[in-house]
């Protein structure tokens, strides 16, 4: 499997369960709820508030936005017991479950029915000199490059391994210029005049037609990804049981009733009724993690060759049990 779509193939992430792990007694009085900062936090709170609204009425307790000028914030907070759930994306949520405690619960769904989301490059519309991967390779050294929040799977990961580390390439080291940014702040650069290209996702581009349609005609898509699963929705481990039970009901049942209310706010989310999922999500994100670092070590000239191969044996084996893990679920009766 060398694709981020035949990775994600046959996983089928919404009939798994979560197992209930140890949690506290004492029940909640407010609940924090992250969001991460694919755009303005103005933009972000005019399409969650009502969303947040609904779920503080469901439940009966306070929730209350958090906001991070990155994505590390929204896991830091979460690692802390600043955040009791978030939306994350797919490489984020890795790094809330390895490291702050999280635990996939839930999954978005596309408005349109997609299973996922692409990442994408963007150019400016009337750039004749880019419109592929390999037309930004040969102007590298003069363009200005807006890549994307380090956590961010579609703004980042993505790119790094299908762009650069397969074409043998160091994003650092490579463009007359390099930033990081939210989607929102990438897009408008580039649009704007101020980079030659930028990682983005076909969400964001969706949400630019309703937020900046003055500006969505001035950039062009020149690359698109593999497919990648939609983002999950990641609660702290440590949550007490009872929330967990109520949270997941709100999630599981919300804008299923047909209430148009219900179904207005997640169109404006740009999303269908969520799925349940599990921590089995990140897989496909964990292996071309792991792949990107392979090929990385591959490239670096700095190591003997006796270390290269000692890292490459523990790589290797770390792939295998990936692999390992996701044939047996695709095996596994659904």
């Amino acid at each position: 499997m060398n694709t981020l779509s035949s990775l994600t193939a046959g996983l089928a992430l919404g009939t798994l369960l979560l197992g209930a792990p140890a949690s506290q007694a004492e029940p909640l009085e407010t609940l924090s709820f992250g969001i991460i900062s694919t755009e303005s936090s103005q933009n972000l709170k005019t399409v969650w508030e009502p969303f947040l609204t609904d779920m503080s009425a469901q439940l009966g307790i306070e929730v209350e936005p958090f906001f991070a000028s990155d994505y590390a914030g929204i896991v830091q907070a979460m690692r802390f017991d600043k955040v009791d759930v978030a939306w994350y994306g797919n490489k984020a949520a890795m790094e809330a479950v390895d490291r702050a405690g999280g635990e996939v619960f839930a999954q978005t769904v596309d408005a349109s029915g997609n299973p996922g989301y692409w990442s994408v490059l963007i150019a400016a519309a009337d750039d004749d000199r880019l419109n592929s991967v390999e037309d930004v390779l040969a102007h590298a050294e003069t363009l200005s490059f807006g890549n994307g929040d380090p956590n961010s799977t579609s703004g980042y990961l993505v790119p790094s391994y299908y762009v650069f580390a397969r074409n043998g390439v160091d994003a650092k080291q490579v463009f007359k210029r390099m930033t990081n940014a939210s989607h929102e702040a990438n897009f408008l650069a580039v649009a704007n005049g101020q980079l030659d290209v930028a990682t983005n996702n076909t969400e964001t581009i969706a949400r630019i037609r309703e937020t900046f349609p003055d500006k969505y005609d001035q950039v062009k898509v020149i690359w698109r990804s593999p497919l990648i699963p939609a983002d999950p929705i990641v609660w702290r481990k440590n949550l007490p049981e009872s929330a967990k039970q109520r949270i997941r009901a709100f999630f599981m049942t919300y804008g299923t009733t047909g209430d148009p209310h219900e179904q207005a706010v997640l169109t404006d989310l740009q999303w269908a009724p969520f799925r349940p999922s599990s921590n089995a999500q990140l897989l496909p994100i964990r292996q071309l993690t792991l792949f990107a670092e392979r090929l990385r070590l591959e490239a670096d000239t700095r190591l003997s060759a006796a270390a290269k191969a000692e890292r490459r044996r523990a790589l290797d084996a770390r792939l295998a049990a990936l692999e390992q893990r996701i044939e047996a679920l695709e095996a596994a009766p659904h």
